[in-house]
């Protein structure tokens, strides 16, 4: 299978301030994971809109999989409370 690139909406960088940095590292390397496997365990495709979920601890990251393309679009990252709004 061959690997998926990574992409951040600009958006995502403000996300990051906002989050502590020992929780940013494993945010971090959970979106690298992606690249191998856009659709891991635990990833939840979101009702009416081509966006998919996963989940590290009590931060969700949101991203898009364009496989005509191999890549992953990350839309936002936000604690878990205030993601979907």
């Amino acid at each position: 299978m061959a690997a998926y690139r990574i992409f951040f909406k600009k958006s995502v960088w403000k996300d990051f301030e906002s989050i502590p940095k020992k929780e940013l590292t494993r945010i971090l390397e959970r979106i690298d994971s992606l690249s191998e496997n856009p659709r891991p365990e635990g990833s939840l495709k979101l009702t009416q809109q081509e966006r998919y979920r996963i989940r590290q601890g009590k931060y969700r990251i949101l991203y898009s999989i364009q496989d005509e393309e191999l890549t992953v679009w990350v839309v936002k990252v936000a604690h878990r409370k205030k993601v979907y709004r």
